[in-house]
């Protein structure tokens, strides 16, 4: 399978996780690391909301952007990838590459970890859900959340419960490399959260089968932000650009939800009068018409 990855990146269906509430499953009480994790990504919310930061707003009219602009946002976080594979390991690198996206029905599925209650889990599944519902939208294409038989599969888990990871992983992606597994297990406290998306090898570029990672020691706003941009980043925008704006494919965190603007590259993404395998300079003068097209005109 081939691998796009995106960090802030099955013929079978996995075994239910055990009920968190089921009177016969003990929870175990979280590491002194778990618990570290906790209080150090609800100092960074804290610390963000009060510069202004994780906007819940969308933009507006402090943040205007032409229709240009937006076709430059649309290249480099469509069409370059953030991470490369290099040794065994992922490292930041920004390179070209070609158009990526779904062509089967998205079917998304939570997962939780018993360190989410059952509280948690619920609020989970309501927003996912919802954001669901949203992305449908803005694509045009078939997306809903799933209890089972799902093909993009949504990890609520702790610091510990990431160690144990690759039994689950090995199912949920027949095939997955010993790289990725190491990734993923590995992930480290200053990733918030990733999403992995596999395409099959040899084949057109489209994806079949997806794994995001949210932490479970989040705080509302963090889970939420975590969610919106692995999930979106998961149907084919692998990127962030410093130049978007408004938007969560940015790394200064100015934003926590998917914006009108980020709306507008899923719905270009998925224009039929786009391909997957397009290249940068293939896929340019299209994205620009269609671009033109949403905003109306070149300005």
């Amino acid at each position: 399978m081939l691998l796009s990855a995106c960090v802030m990146t099955p013929t079978t269906s996995p075994r239910p996780t055990p009920r968190v509430d089921a009177p016969d499953v003990e929870i175990p009480a979280p590491s002194t690391e778990s618990r570290s994790y906790a209080r150090y990504y609800a100092s960074v919310e804290a610390r963000l909301v009060s510069d202004g930061m994780l906007r819940t707003d969308g933009g507006g009219a402090d943040t205007p952007f032409s229709a240009r602009q937006l076709a430059a946002n649309f290249e480099r976080i469509a069409l370059f990838d953030e991470y490369t594979l290099s040794g065994g390991r992922f490292v930041a690198q920004q390179t070209p590459s070609r158009l990526r996206r779904w062509e089967i029905p998205v079917r998304i599925q939570p997962h939780f970890g018993l360190s989410v209650d059952a509280e948690q889990e619920s609020e989970d599944r309501a927003v996912l859900s919802t954001y669901a519902t949203r992305l449908a939208r803005a694509t045009g294409h078939p997306i809903r959340t799933v209890t089972s038989g799902g093909n993009f599969h949504v990890l609520y888990i702790s610091r510990d419960e990431q160690r144990d990871l690759e039994p689950l992983l090995r199912q949920l992606v027949p095939g997955i490399g010993p790289e990725t597994i190491n990734e993923i297990v590995n992930l480290p406290r200053f990733t918030f959260c990733s999403v992995y998306a596999f395409s099959q090898s040899g084949q057109r570029p489209v994806y079949v089968t997806a794994v995001a990672i949210i932490r479970s020691e989040h705080p509302d706003l963090l889970r939420r932000s975590c969610v919106h941009e692995e999930v979106a980043q998961g149907l084919g925008l692998p990127n962030d650009s410093p130049a978007a704006r408004p938007s969560i494919f940015n790394d200064d965190e100015e934003f926590a939800l998917l914006t009108d603007h980020d709306a507008l590259l899923l719905q270009i993404l998925y224009d039929d009068r786009l391909t997957p395998g397009l290249t940068p300079e293939e896929a340019r003068p299209l994205v620009e018409m269609i671009t033109e097209e949403l905003l109306g005109g070149p300005s």
